[in-house]
Protein backbone atom coordinates (compact mmCIF):
# COMPACT_ATOMS: atom_id res chain seq x y z
CA UNK A 1 0.00 0.00 0.00
CA UNK A 2 1.15 3.50 -0.70
CA UNK A 3 1.95 5.55 2.33
CA UNK A 4 -0.69 8.15 3.12
CA UNK A 5 1.11 11.43 2.41
CA UNK A 6 -1.02 13.68 4.58
CA UNK A 7 0.23 17.10 5.54
CA UNK A 8 1.94 16.95 8.90
CA UNK A 9 2.30 20.12 10.95
CA UNK A 10 4.45 20.70 13.98
CA UNK A 11 3.02 22.39 17.04
CA UNK A 12 4.99 25.52 16.16
CA UNK A 13 3.68 25.57 12.56
CA UNK A 14 0.10 25.14 13.78
CA UNK A 15 0.39 28.03 16.23
CA UNK A 16 1.88 30.26 13.53
CA UNK A 17 -0.84 29.30 11.06
CA UNK A 18 -3.65 29.78 13.55
CA UNK A 19 -2.30 33.20 14.59
CA UNK A 20 -2.07 34.28 10.96
CA UNK A 21 -5.64 33.17 10.29
CA UNK A 22 -6.99 35.01 13.34
CA UNK A 23 -5.08 38.14 12.33
CA UNK A 24 -6.48 37.96 8.80
CA UNK A 25 -10.05 37.59 10.09
CA UNK A 26 -9.62 40.48 12.51
CA UNK A 27 -8.21 42.64 9.73
CA UNK A 28 -11.30 42.19 7.58
CA UNK A 29 -13.61 43.42 10.38
CA UNK A 30 -16.64 41.90 8.65
CA UNK A 31 -19.39 41.26 11.17
CA UNK A 32 -22.84 39.94 10.31
CA UNK A 33 -24.25 43.49 10.20
CA UNK A 34 -21.37 44.86 8.13
CA UNK A 35 -21.66 41.95 5.71
CA UNK A 36 -25.35 42.72 5.27
CA UNK A 37 -24.58 46.35 4.53
CA UNK A 38 -22.01 45.37 1.94
CA UNK A 39 -24.36 42.83 0.34
CA UNK A 40 -21.95 39.98 1.07
CA UNK A 41 -24.47 37.69 2.77
CA UNK A 42 -25.06 34.55 0.73
CA UNK A 43 -28.74 33.90 0.01
CA UNK A 44 -30.00 30.68 -1.54
CA UNK A 45 -33.38 29.14 -2.25
CA UNK A 46 -34.58 26.09 -0.35
CA UNK A 47 -37.74 24.09 -0.96
CA UNK A 48 -39.35 21.66 1.45
CA UNK A 49 -42.76 20.43 2.52
CA UNK A 50 -44.01 21.79 5.84
CA UNK A 51 -47.19 20.32 7.30
CA UNK A 52 -48.21 19.03 3.89
CA UNK A 53 -47.60 22.29 2.03
CA UNK A 54 -44.71 22.95 -0.35
CA UNK A 55 -42.66 25.95 0.73
CA UNK A 56 -40.05 27.93 -1.25
CA UNK A 57 -37.85 30.31 0.71
CA UNK A 58 -34.95 32.63 -0.07
CA UNK A 59 -32.74 32.38 3.01
CA UNK A 60 -29.46 33.58 4.39
CA UNK A 61 -27.38 30.40 4.28
CA UNK A 62 -26.86 30.65 8.05
CA UNK A 63 -30.59 30.44 8.85
CA UNK A 64 -31.52 27.53 11.09
CA UNK A 65 -34.56 25.41 10.41
CA UNK A 66 -36.04 26.79 13.64
CA UNK A 67 -35.75 30.39 12.46
CA UNK A 68 -37.05 29.49 9.00
CA UNK A 69 -40.17 28.01 10.61
CA UNK A 70 -40.74 30.77 13.15
CA UNK A 71 -39.58 33.92 11.38
CA UNK A 72 -40.27 33.12 7.73
CA UNK A 73 -43.26 30.77 7.85
CA UNK A 74 -44.72 32.19 11.11
CA UNK A 75 -45.13 28.72 12.62
CA UNK A 76 -44.46 29.90 16.15
CA UNK A 77 -45.67 26.71 17.85
CA UNK A 78 -42.10 25.45 17.60
CA UNK A 79 -40.32 27.20 20.46
CA UNK A 80 -36.85 28.65 20.79
CA UNK A 81 -35.58 27.65 24.21
CA UNK A 82 -31.88 27.21 24.87
CA UNK A 83 -30.97 27.54 21.15
CA UNK A 84 -28.19 25.01 21.84
CA UNK A 85 -29.97 21.69 21.30
CA UNK A 86 -30.23 20.92 25.02
CA UNK A 87 -33.86 21.59 25.97
CA UNK A 88 -35.88 20.07 23.12
CA UNK A 89 -38.41 22.91 22.91
CA UNK A 90 -37.66 23.24 19.19
CA UNK A 91 -38.27 19.56 18.36
CA UNK A 92 -39.94 18.92 15.00
CA UNK A 93 -40.19 15.82 12.83
CA UNK A 94 -38.25 15.57 9.58
CA UNK A 95 -39.06 12.61 7.37
CA UNK A 96 -40.63 10.96 10.39
CA UNK A 97 -37.66 11.41 12.72
CA UNK A 98 -37.42 14.00 15.47
CA UNK A 99 -34.65 16.59 15.43
CA UNK A 100 -33.66 19.74 17.28
CA UNK A 101 -34.46 22.35 14.66
CA UNK A 102 -32.19 24.93 16.32
CA UNK A 103 -29.13 22.83 15.43
CA UNK A 104 -30.02 22.23 11.79
CA UNK A 105 -29.58 24.65 8.91
CA UNK A 106 -32.67 25.13 6.77
CA UNK A 107 -30.64 24.51 3.60
CA UNK A 108 -29.90 20.98 4.78
CA UNK A 109 -33.55 20.07 4.31
CA UNK A 110 -34.09 20.46 0.60
CA UNK A 111 -37.12 18.35 -0.40
CA UNK A 112 -37.60 17.06 3.16
CA UNK A 113 -41.00 16.50 4.74
CA UNK A 114 -41.25 18.55 7.94
CA UNK A 115 -44.02 18.33 10.54
CA UNK A 116 -44.41 20.87 13.34
CA UNK A 117 -46.92 20.95 16.18
CA UNK A 118 -49.30 22.87 13.90
CA UNK A 119 -49.25 19.98 11.45
CA UNK A 120 -50.21 17.31 13.98
CA UNK A 121 -53.66 18.61 14.78
CA UNK A 122 -55.91 21.61 15.31
CA UNK A 123 -58.15 22.70 18.21
CA UNK A 124 -61.09 21.16 16.35
CA UNK A 125 -59.26 17.99 15.37
CA UNK A 126 -56.61 17.11 17.95
CA UNK A 127 -53.96 14.50 17.37
CA UNK A 128 -54.27 11.63 19.85
CA UNK A 129 -51.06 12.70 21.58
CA UNK A 130 -52.34 16.26 21.98
CA UNK A 131 -55.58 14.92 23.47
CA UNK A 132 -53.62 12.67 25.82
CA UNK A 133 -51.49 15.56 27.08
CA UNK A 134 -54.67 17.47 27.90
CA UNK A 135 -56.35 14.50 29.59
CA UNK A 136 -53.30 13.66 31.72
CA UNK A 137 -52.32 17.27 32.55
CA UNK A 138 -48.94 16.67 30.92
CA UNK A 139 -47.99 20.33 30.91
CA UNK A 140 -48.08 23.42 33.12
CA UNK A 141 -46.62 26.57 31.57
CA UNK A 142 -46.86 24.92 28.14
CA UNK A 143 -43.67 26.37 26.67
CA UNK A 144 -41.99 23.01 26.14
CA UNK A 145 -45.23 21.20 25.25
CA UNK A 146 -45.02 21.47 21.41
CA UNK A 147 -41.56 19.91 21.44
CA UNK A 148 -42.64 17.30 23.99
CA UNK A 149 -45.61 16.26 21.85
CA UNK A 150 -43.61 16.10 18.60
CA UNK A 151 -40.96 14.05 20.35
CA UNK A 152 -43.56 11.75 21.93
CA UNK A 153 -45.18 11.05 18.56
CA UNK A 154 -41.77 10.23 17.09
CA UNK A 155 -40.91 8.01 20.09
CA UNK A 156 -43.85 5.73 19.36
CA UNK A 157 -42.75 5.56 15.72
CA UNK A 158 -39.26 4.58 16.88
CA UNK A 159 -40.70 1.79 19.02
CA UNK A 160 -42.91 0.58 16.18
CA UNK A 161 -39.85 0.55 13.91
CA UNK A 162 -37.92 -1.58 16.41
CA UNK A 163 -35.30 1.06 17.25
CA UNK A 164 -33.85 0.12 20.68
CA UNK A 165 -33.50 2.43 23.66
CA UNK A 166 -30.19 3.02 25.41
CA UNK A 167 -31.62 1.39 28.56
CA UNK A 168 -32.54 -1.80 26.70
CA UNK A 169 -30.86 -4.81 28.32
CA UNK A 170 -31.11 -6.83 25.12
CA UNK A 171 -30.75 -4.76 21.96
CA UNK A 172 -32.02 -7.65 19.86
CA UNK A 173 -35.43 -7.86 21.51
CA UNK A 174 -38.42 -5.78 20.50
CA UNK A 175 -38.55 -2.34 22.21
CA UNK A 176 -40.93 -2.10 25.14
CA UNK A 177 -43.14 0.60 26.59
CA UNK A 178 -41.95 0.45 30.18
CA UNK A 179 -41.62 3.79 31.95
CA UNK A 180 -37.81 3.67 32.14
CA UNK A 181 -37.53 3.27 28.39
CA UNK A 182 -40.02 6.04 27.66
CA UNK A 183 -38.22 8.37 30.09
CA UNK A 184 -34.89 7.63 28.43
CA UNK A 185 -36.26 8.25 24.96
CA UNK A 186 -37.82 11.54 26.12
CA UNK A 187 -34.76 12.66 28.09
CA UNK A 188 -33.80 15.26 25.48
CA UNK A 189 -37.00 17.21 26.17
CA UNK A 190 -36.73 19.27 29.35
CA UNK A 191 -39.79 20.40 31.34
CA UNK A 192 -38.96 23.12 33.87
CA UNK A 193 -42.37 22.62 35.49
CA UNK A 194 -41.61 18.95 36.18
CA UNK A 195 -44.61 17.34 34.48
CA UNK A 196 -42.57 14.26 33.60
CA UNK A 197 -44.74 11.58 35.23
CA UNK A 198 -47.85 12.93 33.49
CA UNK A 199 -46.00 13.05 30.16
CA UNK A 200 -45.11 9.37 30.54
CA UNK A 201 -48.73 8.57 31.38
CA UNK A 202 -49.93 10.42 28.26
CA UNK A 203 -47.50 8.57 25.99
CA UNK A 204 -48.38 5.21 27.56
CA UNK A 205 -52.10 5.90 27.07
CA UNK A 206 -51.63 6.67 23.38
CA UNK A 207 -49.44 3.60 22.90
CA UNK A 208 -52.13 1.45 24.53
CA UNK A 209 -54.72 3.11 22.26
CA UNK A 210 -56.70 4.38 25.25
CA UNK A 211 -56.96 7.88 23.74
Amino acid sequence: MEENNRLKLSRRDMIIGTTAAITAIAATKVTGVEAAKSNKIAVLEVSFVVNGKKQHLQLDTRTTLLDALREHLKLTGTKKGCDQGQCGACTVMVNGRRINSCLSLALQHEDDNIVTIEGLGSPDDLHRMQAAFIKHDAYQCGYCTPGQICSAVAVLEEINSGIPSHVSVNLNRSPSLNSDEIRERMSGNICRCGAYSNIVEAITAVAAKKI
